[in-house]
C-alpha cells in the first residue's frame, strides 16, 4: 500500500505544477517585444513601448500576416 501512495502523491504533485504551468502561460498577457542578437553573442530586447521598436514591429506584423494562410 505504500507504493501506490507513493505513486498517487507523485502523480498529484505533478498535476498541480503542470497545471499551476498551464495557468500561469496561459493567462499572461501577451508582449510584444522585439529581441536584437548580435553577432558577439549580445542581446537587446525593445519592448512594444520603446519608439525604436515600432518600425520593425510594424514589418514584423505585416511579414507574418502576409505568411499565415487566411481562414475561411
Amino acid at each position: 500500500m505504500g507504493k501506490r501512495k507513493l505513486v498517487t502523491g507523485l502523480l498529484l504533485a505533478a498535476g498541480s505544477v503542470a497545471g499551476a504551468l498551464f495557468l500561469r502561460y496561459r493567462g499572461a498577457p501577451r508582449q510584444e517585444r522585439v529581441d536584437l542578437y548580435f553577432a558577439d553573442g549580445t542581446l537587446i530586447s525593445l519592448d512594444s513601448a520603446s519608439p525604436e521598436s515600432q518600425d520593425v514591429l510594424a514589418l514584423g506584423s505585416a511579414l507574418l500576416g502576409a505568411t499565415r494562410p487566411s481562414l475561411p
